[in-house]
Formats: C-alpha cells, sequence, structure tokens
C-alpha cells in the first residue's frame, strides 16, 4: 500500500481528487440543504455533468498525447473511463431510486415517452459494456475486437451530449433555449474527433516533433 502510495503521480493524484470532489462537494450540498427547490433534479444534473466531464476528459488523453507527446496521460484513459462510468452509475441511480423509487412501471413509462431518456439509456448500456470489457483479460479474450468493441465509446459520447441537450429547456440544432453547456460539450467533443482523423493526427504529431528539434 505504501509503495503504490509512493508512486503515484501529480496526474494520478489529480485525476482521483477530480473525480471525488464533486461527489463529496454534491453530498455536502445535500446534507446542508444547499440545493434547490427540487434537490433531486440537482443531484441528477450535476452527477450527469460530472460522467460527462470524466468521459470528455478519457477522450482528450489520446489527442493530447498528439499534441504534446505526453505518455503518461495515456496510461490515464481507463481510470478516467472507469470513474465516468462510476459516477453515471450514480446518476442512473438517483434517476431509478430518488425519483422513481424503483417503480418499474414509472421508469419504464418515462423511458417510452421522454427520448432524452431512451437516449441515456442506451448511452449507459454502451458506457457498461466499455467497463465490463476494460481490463486485460478482456483485451486477451477478444483480441483484435476489443479496439473495434471500444470504438463505440464515440457513438456513446454523442448519445451522453444529445440526452444532456434534450433534458434542457432548449433547442441544441437550432441554438435556442437553454443549451450553452450541452453546445460546449459537443464543441469540444466534435474537436477531439477531429484530432483522431488520421492525416489530421499525423500532420500535429509531425509538426509537434519538428518544433521540438528547431
Amino acid at each position: 500500500m505504501k509503495a503504490r502510495l509512493k508512486n503515484l503521480t501529480l496526474l494520478q493524484v489529480a485525476i482521483h481528487l477530480g473525480a471525488w470532489l464533486p461527489l463529496i462537494l454534491l453530498v455536502v450540498d445535500f446534507f446542508s440543504s444547499r440545493l434547490s427547490v427540487n434537490p433531486i433534479q440537482d443531484l441528477e444534473q450535476r452527477t450527469g455533468r460530472t460522467a460527462l466531464t470524466l468521459l470528455m476528459l478519457s477522450l482528450a488523453c489520446t489527442p493530447l498525447h498528439s499534441l504534446f507527446g505526453w505518455r503518461e496521460v495515456l496510461k490515464r484513459r481507463r481510470t478516467l473511463g472507469l470513474y465516468a462510468f462510476m459516477v453515471a452509475v450514480i446518476h442512473v441511480s438517483i434517476f431509478m431510486f430518488l425519483d422513481y423509487g424503483f417503480n418499474w412501471h414509472l421508469i419504464l413509462d418515462a423511458v417510452m415517452k421522454k427520448r432524452f431518456i431512451i437516449l441515456g439509456a442506451i448511452s449507459f448500456l454502451v458506457l457498461l459494456t466499455l467497463a465490463l470489457t476494460s481490463f486485460d483479460a478482456s483485451k486477451r479474450w477478444l483480441g483484435k475486437n476489443w479496439k473495434r468493441l471500444h470504438r463505440l465509446v464515440y457513438p456513446g459520447a454523442v448519445l451522453v451530449i444529445l440526452h444532456y441537450a434534450m433534458s434542457k429547456k432548449g433547442d441544441l440544432f437550432r441554438l435556442q433555449g437553454d443549451i450553452i453547456r450541452p453546445f460546449i460539450y459537443g464543441l469540444i467533443l466534435l474537436t477531439l474527433l477531429i484530432m483522431r482523423v488520421g492525416p489530421i493526427r499525423k500532420f500535429i504529431q509531425t509538426h509537434r516533433l519538428q518544433l521540438r528539434f528547431k
């Protein structure tokens, strides 16, 4: 245990603190009655944003490596992804338990009537699949199919942002209403996806190396 603590890097410490601190603050706000008149909605929205932020950070690891040659960040993708899934589980649990009291009839009715909940359910199943197959044993078992499976994280992230946008009072596609945060998340995801395109990624890496040797 002591050896593990000694080997912790600043990035690892930042990731662990960054993942747990929003949850700790949420619990403190809940028990000190600092949430709004709709505390359950606050809990759902804040855990949802935290999960989405952690997912975006996990997707940013490869582009950050391409931009700066930062190797350690590649080792932290799984940790960030698993933290995103953990907070997503909390988010879904709040919805099912606090909001609907595990009444499956009401939950299914809500899923069928509200499209954003359908998107959220699909994206959660994607994250669940990726979390269950994120370990080394799964890589060995799935072989080349492991990478193909884990590419689902990209459409999964798109679904999460659409789920978030549709849950707000606005229209993301017409840029109307309360869509500032979903729009910013969408721009970040688009940028990260563009940076992963083969020619663009090679261009970035080539120019990074040229600048290094000047």
